[in-house]
């Protein structure tokens, strides 16, 4: 029934921007965290950032300076704004919410970003 909708992926140049969106739908409650993983290919699976009800946010080091996440927590709508893009943020990136009461995970289906020339 809770299902995640992803949207804004796609090809941009380096030093180009994106921004990504997320929404959650058939939910009760906002959810506790939200936020987005990418994977390359013949990578790991990593977080990018999430960010809680309360607006507590954490980034990998990465991406500091560059992307930043918001989110409503009435929608269960969160947004990843990148900025300065590099090559070597190419991935599928995966929008994430849990909730810890009641207990509940969803993932997206991923939206793929290409950062090229």
């Amino acid at each position: 029934q809770v299902q995640l909708v992803e949207s804004g992926g796609g090809l941009v140049q380096p030093g180009g921007s994106l921004r990504l969106s997320c929404a959650a739908s058939g939910t009760i409650v906002s959810m506790f965290a939200m936020g987005w993983y990418r994977q390359a290919p013949g990578k790991q699976r990593e977080l990018v950032a999430t960010i809680t009800r309360g607006g507590t946010t954490n980034y990998t080091y990465s991406v500091k300076g560059r992307f930043t996440i918001s989110r409503d927590n009435a929608k269960n709508t969160v947004w990843l704004q990148m900025n300065s893009l590099k090559p070597e943020d190419t991935a599928v990136y995966y929008c994430n919410a849990r909730n810890i009461f009641p207990p509940l995970e969803v993932w997206g289906q991923g939206t793929l970003v290409t950062v090229s020339s």
